[in-house]
């Protein structure tokens, strides 16, 4: 079994701000998620980086962690509250990011607790190819065929890819 990757532990923003930025500035500074422990020491940091401010507006410039943006935690003007608890469940879920990442770019944008509810529900597994995937949904004995029967893979892997979906490798019920 693979090690899971901690989330917060590759969760990055730059944070700047708009007053700088059209003053012709882009100074700001990378901040690890994971050197903070929720979103209040996260603001008490961007207010400390950007005290020269009386009242900073804070533009994130640039972050890591694109299921952030695809969650809608964040934007440019943006970061949710939320964001902490999203990706703590995330790690707590035993599921890596990959995986939910995965899974939005086939359904597109949704809250996180239907895609949470989706991965734990429809999720299974990665496979190097669609004919993979059928012959373990096969000899998962599900379908309870005998050992001597001849199965063409591809062709049945075409017909019942029509209940599923596949991306990056991570195939889904549909």
């Amino acid at each position: 079994m693979t090690k899971l990757t901690n989330c917060l532990d590759t969760a990055s923003i730059y944070c700047g701000t708009y007053a700088k930025y059209n003053n012709g500035s882009l100074f700001g500074k990378w901040l690890d998620l994971a050197d903070y422990s929720d979103y209040d020491e996260l603001i008490t940091a961007m207010c400390e980086l950007h005290s020269d401010e009386s009242d900073p507006e804070f533009m994130f410039q640039d972050y890591e962690c694109p299921i952030l943006e695809k969650l809608g935690l964040l934007s440019e003007c943006h970061i949710s509250k939320d964001i902490y608890h999203v990706l703590e469940q995330i790690n707590d879920s035993g599921h890596d990011v990959e995986i939910y990442e995965a899974c939005l770019d086939n359904l597109g944008k949704m809250d996180f607790q239907s895609l949470y509810e989706y991965v734990n529900n429809f999720y299974y597994g990665e496979f190097s190819s669609d004919e993979d995937f059928v012959q373990y949904l096969y000899e998962d004995d599900t379908f309870n065929i005998p050992n001597w029967v001849v199965i063409d893979w591809s062709a049945t892997a075409r017909s019942i890819m029509f209940d599923y979906f596949e991306s990056n490798g991570h195939y889904f019920r549909s």
